[in-house]
């Protein structure tokens, strides 16, 4: 038997989320999740932690999740609110790059979501940034993603990276410490929405869940490939969780590039933390 372990929201996209004990998923992912965004002030679009690092430096949370509102806690402990005039300058100043937050838009708005310049004009030197590969190491599958983030930062509706949920079991987390001893595999390095509790398993399960379809709660969810992970795994989130590459070496030399599974929503619902998972014959 496996049971949802925790439950994870991410009110900004990059910064650090929260748990929480229950959510809603609806066809576009778990209700207020990534309803915020950073728009880049000098080479334009929605920009994550894959260009911007220190946004995982800060830590996001909902003070009222009708209205959007959420508070975000800087670096050195100071607080600010998205409904405060200096947010933007404040968070620019904590990241040391110029950006503005803005909030989620509707899909029709393409040009909200349309990718902004690129870094480098040589395609393999800004892909290898962003997957955080050296020249001696393979870049993903990019045939296992939606044809629409090429062109767009997310797809247009929403500001995940590829699909609504990233599910990680217990099992995978305790198989990353184990195998890097040296490096602090905290769960936030990851950002998953889902942690599934695998019990005894070893290595990574989920990476054979691809194809099915699960039961958590009143909602059903289908895992459709494994996650490649770029640059974001090796960035600073606390001083406890330092840059570290080791932890990237690690996914793309030992586990094919990936660390845990891509799902979307086929059945929306809800459920709680506990709750049982199961597959679906």
């Amino acid at each position: 038997m496996m049971k949802v372990q925790e439950i994870w929201l991410y009110p900004v996209k990059s910064m650090m989320g929260q748990t929480v004990q229950n959510c809603i998923l609806t066809e576009t992912g778990i209700s207020g999740d990534r309803i915020w965004a950073a728009r880049d002030q000098e080479r334009g679009g929605i920009r994550g932690a894959k260009k911007i690092g220190g946004l995982m430096g800060l830590a996001a949370r909902h003070l009222d999740q009708a209205t959007g509102l959420v508070e975000i806690t800087l670096p050195d402990g100071s607080i600010v609110r998205t409904d405060e005039q200096s947010v933007h300058q404040v968070v620019s100043t904590a990241i040391e790059h110029p950006v503005v937050l803005e909030k989620l838009r509707a899909a029709q708005d393409l040009e909200h979501f349309r990718r902004g310049a690129p870094d480098s004009t040589d395609v393999m030197q800004e892909l290898r940034a962003v997957f955080g590969r050296t020249e001696d190491e393979p870049l993903p599958d990019f045939s296992i993603f939606p044809p629409s983030i090429m062109e767009f930062e997310s797809p247009p509706g929403s500001y995940y990276d590829v699909w609504p949920l990233m599910v990680m079991t217990t099992s995978a987390l305790r198989s990353l410490a184990m195998s890097v001893p040296s490096s602090n595999m905290d769960v936030r390095r990851f950002r998953p929405s889902l942690v599934i509790d695998s019990g005894e398993l070893d290595g990574h399960p989920e990476f054979s869940w691809k194809g099915r379809r699960a039961q958590i709660g009143t909602a059903q969810i289908e895992f459709l490939s494994a996650c490649p992970r770029c640059v974001m795994v090796t960035r600073a989130v606390t001083p406890q969780i330092p840059v570290d590459r080791e932890v990237l070496r690690h996914i793309v030399r030992d586990l094919d590039q990936n660390v845990g599974i891509y799902a979307r929503i086929t059945t929306p619902g809800s459920f709680n933390v506990g709750d049982e998972m199961s597959f679906i014959p």
